[in-house]
This record gives C-alpha cells, sequence and structure tokens, in this order.
C-alpha cells in the first residue's frame, strides 16, 4: 500500500516544517523525522506503509489518502524569517458602494474609485499569476482575495480561473451585493468573507439604503452552497446597540468566524465624525467576535508579523494602510519586497501591561495616528481595561 497527499494539504518549510490542511485552514508542526517520511509522499511513487501509527493520524486529519492524485506540489523551498504567510491582494480599487468608513477615500490622482467607469487600478490576471506563483515559492499559505470590491475586477473569471492552480487557501473579502447562485457555483475559494457592519439600521446607515439585506441573503447563498463563511464587522456609532442582535443572527447561519475591530481614523472617516467612536467606547466592543481570526503571530512581534498586502496599483505595503510608504513593487518581486519589510518587536513598544503578548501592541497604524508609532492603541487598553492602573 502507498500513501500521497490529500488534495487539500501541503507541505510548508516556514520557521520549522509544517504540514497545511488548505480546507481546515490547520498547521501541524512537524519533527525532522515526519518531515523527511512526508516529503516521499509527495513524489509520484508516494510514500510506504512503513510508519503505520503516524500514517493512520495522517489519514484521520484529511492529510493523506491511499488514493493516487494528480496535484503538482509546489518547491519545497525554505521560507526567508520571518515567514510570509498570508498575502493581502487587493485586485482592484473599483467598488460599487462608497462606505462612510472606507480607508480609499481617494487615488492619488484625486478621484474616487467607482464601479462601471474604466477608471481605476487594478492588477492584470498575469501579474497575479506571477504574484500568487512568488507567494507559493515563499512558503505561503492563504490569500486573501480584496478590493475595492474585488468581484468588480474585469477580468474575474480568468482570475477565478487559475486559483485551482495554487495550493494555498484563499478567501474572498466581498461586500456581498454581487454575490448570487450562478457565480457561487463556479467561484474556485475555500472561504467568503462577507462585512456586516450592524444590523439593518446601522449597516445601512455606513453602506447604504437597502445593503443589510443583501450582504445577509450572500451569506446565506454562500453557506448553503457549502462555502465557510466568515463576517467582519466595524465598530461605529451607530451600531452601537446591535452587537447582541449580529451575535445572535451569526450563531443561527452558522458563521465560521466573526472578526470584529475599531476601523482607523483615515480615509473618509477621517472627515465622518458622527461614526467615529472613541477608544473608551470603541475598545468595549473589541469582546465580541468569535473564532481564530485571519494572521497568527510569534512570542516577541507586533501585529502583522507574517502579513503583506499588495496594492490595485502595483505597490507592495506591509499593510493596507501603509499604502502611502510601500516597500516596493510588484515589479521588484514579492521576496525583495518582503525582505525590506521590517517587523515590529513588542520590546521596542511603550507598552508594559500584562496582555502584551495576546494584544501584540494592537494596531500599529491606530497608535501612529494616535501620534506615536511605537505608542499603545488605545481602543486595546479600553478592551484589557488597563488604563486606569497605568
Amino acid at each position: 500500500m502507498r500513501y500521497f497527499f490529500s488534495e487539500k494539504a501541503v507541505l510548508k518549510w516556514l520557521e520549522r516544517p509544517f504540514v497545511y490542511h488548505i480546507r481546515t485552514d490547520e498547521l501541524y508542526e512537524l519533527d525532522e523525522a515526519s518531515f523527511d517520511f512526508l516529503k516521499k509522499c509527495v513524489t509520484e511513487e508516494g510514500c510506504p506503509d512503513t510508519e503505520r501509527e503516524f500514517i493512520d493520524y495522517c489519514l484521520r486529519e484529511g492529510l493523506l489518502t491511499a488514493r493516487k492524485t494528480s496535484v503538482k506540489h509546489p518547491p519545497l523551498i525554505k521560507s526567508p524569517v520571518p515567514s510570509l504567510r498570508y498575502l493581502e491582494l487587493q485586485i482592484t480599487d473599483r467598488c460599487n458602494l462608497r462606505c462612510r468608513h472606507c480607508y480609499i477615500d481617494k487615488r492619488a490622482d484625486g478621484t474616487h474609485p467607482a464601479a462601471g467607469g474604466p477608471e481605476g487600478s487594478e492588477l492584470s490576471t498575469d501579474q497575479i499569476r506571477q504574484i500568487l506563483t512568488e507567494f507559493e515559492e515563499m512558503q505561503g499559505l492563504r490569500v486573501m482575495i480584496t478590493g475595492g470590491e474585488p468581484l468588480l475586477h474585469s477580468n474575474f473569471e480568468a482570475l477565478n480561473d487559475m486559483l485551482p492552480d495554487f495550493l494555498i487557501r484563499k478567501v474572498l473579502f466581498t461586500n456581498g451585493l454581487l454575490l448570487n447562485k450562478d457565480l457561487l457555483c463556479r467561484l474556485n475559494v475555500g472561504e467568503i468573507q462577507i462585512s456586516i457592519d450592524g444590523l439593518e439600521s446601522g449597516h445601512d446607515a455606513l453602506r447604504g439604503t437597502g445593503t443589510f439585506k443583501k450582504a445577509v441573503n450572500a451569506l446565506r447563498l454562500a453557506g448553503e452552497r457549502g462555502f465557510e463563511v466568515s463576517v467582519a464587522t466595524m465598530v461605529h456609532a451607530k451600531n452601537l446597540g446591535e452587537f447582541e442582535g449580529m451575535e445572535k443572527l451569526f450563531s443561527e447561519l452558522g458563521i465560521k468566524d466573526w472578526t470584529v475591530d475599531v476601523p482607523c481614523r483615515t480615509g473618509r472617516l477621517e472627515h465622518g465624525s458622527d461614526f467615529q467612536v472613541s477608544p473608551e467606547v470603541g475598545g468595549s466592543y473589541l469582546r465580541f467576535g468569535y473564532g481564530d481570526g485571519l494572521h497568527s503571530g510569534e512570542k516577541g512581534y507586533g501585529c502583522g508579523l507574517h502579513l503583506l498586502s499588495v496594492m490595485a496599483d502595483g505597490k507592495v505595503t506591509k499593510c493596507t494602510f501603509y499604502s502611502d510608504r510601500p516597500a516596493g513593487t510588484v515589479g521588484e518581486g514579492l521576496r525583495r519586497c518582503w525582505e525590506k519589510t521590517a517587523p515590529v518587536f513588542l520590546k521596542d513598544l511603550a507598552c508594559d501591561c500584562a496582555h502584551l503578548e495576546a494584544c501584540r501592541g494592537g494596531c500599529r497604524y491606530r497608535a501612529e495616528l494616535m501620534g506615536d508609532p511605537l505608542g499603545k492603541d488605545l481602543y486595546k487598553c479600553f478592551f484589557y481595561d488597563i488604563l486606569e492602573n497605568k
């Protein structure tokens, strides 16, 4: 009997050897002997039936199969340190909404992203293929396909058709308005994240009349189609009384992850004071939400340790908020840009509370907007209820 990698598992050589289950988003650390054994399972001949207990475990976890598969595995090349695991890929800045909190207020030339017109920045399908190839070779795990509204990319069908070529987890970030049964039947992603920023009153105040019902319908359709579905919610002044209702709704819909955060006061929100919330208020709402979230970290490092963002105009930044300070462009190559992106060390921050490792210093961009790139993210401080002791 010979065994092979399942179609949803792949070896990853990060800081240490791992096997990654793409469907469940689970990362299993390996010792040297297990790593060497699983390397044989990637080959056309597969691995022998010599490590029965280990094989049985891998079979139960869905990592191996007795059926020969035709999946072509990417090169097993040791990743940079720290490893690039998560890629935020903004394929277009066009959007069909004008949300009051959006960080994309206007482009460098002063124009606004808009649907339906020729204006707008977007990555070409050739650029996207090259980016995903480089990301996979760097042992990347998960790509978040974002916008604007990513479904407005002028060649989304071609992009969607190329996604199965890559053994990484694909997550589509969308406002849900363009999702329908026909599109869901063709989508080659493992997870769909839809933005829900309140119940009907709060959500529509931020995103436009009628958008809540359409977004919730998209949640239901995606779940019925078998996708893992997650929700992202931003705390704002007009949804503060709606979190218990959202919690009940998302539980009933079987939502996988619910991420709750406070938007940075930038872009349109910078001028939307009626939607802004103070750290004292916003921090208390960070107790809502559940699931593992999107990004893991390491002891001693701040947020975004394993994350890189590619903008629709080809700039590469440590996250989308830093688009004005790119590390480079996609033309220079993803690895070179990653090597120019310095991690944040917790020891360098002005944070010293007992929650530092769990908090990871909060959002560095929010702290910067408060006056100090190495200072405190006060929203997180109020979440942990520590400011009265400082």
